[in-house]
């Protein structure tokens, strides 16, 4: 007959494998955002942190689930850009100052990657 595992000895097996388990005290709300602005929220969840191997992994449990549509984020507009800098990525691909602004927001106004990615590299 197989005898159980006591919980010191449980502790002891996941110490010696780097098992680590810790409860998030204060967690109130988990909202998982999923593709289409849908979301699930648990509301009072319980929520363990696991660390494997420097791996970390988060279990939630709660009862009260449910899904919800959210509203699609208005992109921010990057500000990190200049006039200058569409003309510098207008030249460098020979594309129009439109082209050149729309890759610069679409890289959060890094030239070289705006450069590279009409570039097509």
């Amino acid at each position: 007959m197989k005898r159980r595992m006591s919980q010191r000895d449980l502790r002891r097996l996941m110490k010696k494998t780097g098992i680590s388990m810790e409860p998030l005290t204060g967690v109130s709300r988990v909202e998982i955002v999923l593709e289409g602005d849908e979301v699930i929220v648990v509301e009072s969840p319980a929520v363990t942190q696991i660390k494997v191997s420097g791996q970390t992994t988060f279990q939630v449990i709660g009862e009260t689930i449910r899904r919800e549509r959210r509203e699609p984020r208005e992109q921010a507009r990057p500000a990190g850009f200049r006039e200058e800098d569409v003309v510098l990525v207008a030249q460098q691909t020979g594309v129009d100052s439109g082209t050149a602004r729309a890759a610069l927001e679409r890289t959060d106004g890094d030239l070289a990657k705006a450069i590279l990615m009409l570039k097509g590299k």
